[in-house]
């Protein structure tokens, strides 16, 4: 083949420049992941039906022990429980990002004039969508068993965008992981526990000042602490401000460190 044929071809299978490939590749990605999550019941099931049986799990067997009523139990969870469907339903990205390399799925993209950015972007984008219908279906079966917001419909909606970036900051953490780890087995083990501290070393389930002093500094400064903290003050009253920045600031730095991590990750992959 000459050299201006050649030219020809590498132009061809190169990815798009600029802002506006990289938004069309990315959304077009994120179509085809959220098609396959609607195919696949696991997927769903993470998403809605495990922070649902966990809820009632919780509050009708453990909400009496914990605040001596369910009812004010069920105030206090129902936000920690949303915040729970984040770290069940992130999972996903490292898993199908893995999943993608072993198929062989990754080696067509590569393949194709997809910007590689676009794999990621479109993978996040549709884990986030996941996870606000998680999140909206949770929050829809809190007002069924008796769950109220206390604030405003503002207040509730920022609740929720401060769980959403809290949720896409966590994909981009599991997205690493999925594409650091080389079988499905390691992926899936090791992103549950990376989950575990977040999920019990918190304040979804139990007030940190119920607890021993040496446990109660680190739940103070967990991440997940700050999220539901913030989450709950937005939907049932409380201070806001210092828990909300704090949100914020946690989701950026896991952003800042594991976005380009996972962006590093993919392109070294074999």
């Amino acid at each position: 083949m000459s050299s201006p044929t050649m030219a020809r071809a590498a132009g061809r299978i190169s990815p798009g420049r600029g802002v506006r490939p990289l938004v069309r590749h990315s959304l077009a990605l994120t179509r085809r992941n959220l098609r396959k999550a609607m195919a696949s019941p696991g997927q769903i099931i993470d998403a809605t039906l495990m922070p649902v049986t966990l809820s009632l799990v919780f509050i009708y067997t453990f909400g009496g022990a914990v605040s001596g009523d369910s009812a004010e139990y069920r105030q206090y969870l129902m936000p920690g429980i949303m915040a729970l469907t984040i770290t069940t339903t992130c999972r996903t990205s490292g898993i199908a990002l893995n999943m993608d390399f072993t198929t062989g799925v990754m080696d067509r993209y590569r393949s194709m004039p997809v910007a590689r950015s676009a794999v990621l972007i479109g993978r996040i984008l549709a884990d986030t969508c996941r996870i606000l219908a998680g999140l909206l279906v949770v929050l829809a079966f809190g007002f069924l068993i008796g769950f109220r917001v206390h604030t405003s419909v503002a207040a509730t909606a920022a609740a929720i965008g401060i769980l959403l970036l809290y949720g896409a900051a966590l994909c981009l953490v599991q997205a690493f992981i999925g594409l650091a780890a080389r079988g499905m087995e390691t992926v899936q083990s090791v992103s549950t526990l990376a989950m575990v501290p977040l999920q019990f070393g918190s304040s979804i389930f139990v007030p940190p000042d119920t607890m021993p002093s040496w446990l109660r500094l680190v739940v103070e400064n967990n991440p997940m602490t700050a999220v539901v903290d913030a989450s709950r003050s937005l939907m049932i009253g409380g201070p806001v401000a210092h828990s909300a920045l704090m949100a914020v600031l946690w989701s950026f730095a896991f952003i800042a460190v594991f976005a380009p991590l996972s962006v590093w990750k993919y392109r070294t992959r074999g």
